[in-house]
């Protein structure tokens, strides 16, 4: 079990199963009769190749798409009953979500991207409210000096920083994180995850996609999905720390510029 994780589970699917209809013959089953448990306080990697249904899983948790079989249940509350409205409130109070492309608004400032969430969650909340709330959340993933730039000039590490600060700008209780260093360099990959271990610290649940198995091991717990289902999931006892990973890092460099 994940550091700081307990016994409540937050995210729970019982015989899951997606099913795209084609037009066609021939259904693709992108999940099959998929059951999984995530307690509240663990940081989770699904793993998979492509096509082995991890991202469709991620959409499903992210209330993005619907199930066509089985139920699951988030936070307790079982999401087929509920309206296209009440998803969208659940979905802005509970969930945070962080891509491989960032998704930022290329003309708006690393502000008013981080600002966003909050005009859907609460558009009654002020102008003055909602850039203190955006600033703190730069602060949190050390971007506070770049307010006001916008993503071109910022680098890609920067650009998913204020991607994660937007994701937490509402404070969800769940981040769901898809292929999140994918166009990254191994340095600010591992800055990243960093950011991502001193969140699932403070208490949050993460959920994160990635085909990178040095990535995962950043992670408490790593789930295996093959053909819409989970082969293997297991504890990560040796979990990497980011801290770590960087001070090595920088030895190697420091070495390899002395010879």
């Amino acid at each position: 079990m994940t550091n700081g994780a307990n016994q409540t589970a937050v995210i729970e699917l019982r015989k899951v199963q997606k099913v795209y209809r084609t037009g066609g013959e021939i259904d693709v089953r992108a999940v099959q009769d998929l059951s999984l448990t995530i307690r509240r306080g663990e940081f989770v990697a699904i793993m998979g190749s492509s096509g082995s249904g991890k991202s469709t899983l991620l959409n499903i948790i992210g209330c993005l798409d619907q199930p066509t079989g089985g139920a699951f249940l988030l936070d307790g509350v079982d999401v087929s009953q509920l309206s296209r409205r009440e998803l969208s409130v659940l979905r802005n109070r509970k969930l945070g979500f962080v891509f491989q492309n960032f998704n930022l608004l290329a003309r708006t400032s690393g502000l008013e991207n981080v600002e966003l969430p909050m005009l859907y969650s609460d558009p009654l909340v002020s102008g003055r409210l909602r850039r203190e709330r955006a600033a703190r959340a730069l602060e949190k993933v050390g971007l506070g000096q770049s307010l006001r730039h916008t993503p071109n000039q910022l680098s890609g590490g920067q650009q998913q920083r204020i991607a994660i600060a937007r994701a937490l700008v509402n404070e969800p209780q769940i981040v769901l994180a898809d292929e999140p260093t994918g166009n990254l360099d191994s340095r600010t990959s591992i800055e990243i995850m960093g950011i991502f271990q001193e969140l699932n610290d403070a208490g949050i649940t993460l959920v994160m996609v990635t085909h990178e198995l040095d990535i995962a091991a950043y992670c408490g717990r790593i789930v295996v999905m093959r053909d819409g289902r989970v082969i293997s999931d297991t504890a990560n006892p040796r979990q990497t720390r980011a801290r770590q990973a960087i001070a090595d890092l920088e030895r190697a460099e420091q070495a390899a510029k002395i010879s």
